[in-house]
């Protein structure tokens, strides 16, 4: 399942950079849930056919990423924005605690907002 995840986020970052048969039997094998027979007896192709042209997307996939590097980039970034939000609620609970600053409140909520509307 780990890897449906996966080849899934690949294709969302690099899917226009396969062919567009290849986006169509990714499509319907991860989206749709086709078996192979099924795409086979749609695309009038044989099964090995489906098979093997999905893992060749497949691998163009895992080798955009590991030369391009987007997807762990990306992950990496929404690692420190959720550190941002997580300090903002820390400084705005010892804000509330020791009641010391509305407008101290006010942008720690701005900045939790921002950082969410980044990630969400």
């Amino acid at each position: 399942m780990a890897n449906n995840v996966e080849i899934t986020i690949l294709y969302d970052i690099y899917g226009e950079m396969l062919t567009e048969k290849q986006r169509d039997f990714l499509n319907f094998y991860y989206n749709d849930d086709l078996s192979l027979a099924e795409i086979a007896e749609n695309e009038g192709i044989t099964r090995q056919g489906v098979r093997d042209a999905i893992k060749r997307a497949e691998a163009q996939l895992y080798d955009m990423e590991a030369r391009l590097g987007f997807a762990k980039r990306n992950d990496e970034i929404e690692a420190r924005i959720r550190e941002i939000i997580d300090c903002a609620d820390a400084i705005n609970a010892y804000n509330l605690e020791h009641d010391l600053s509305r407008e101290i409140n006010e942008t720690t909520v701005k900045i939790k907002s921002l950082a969410l509307s980044v990630i969400e």
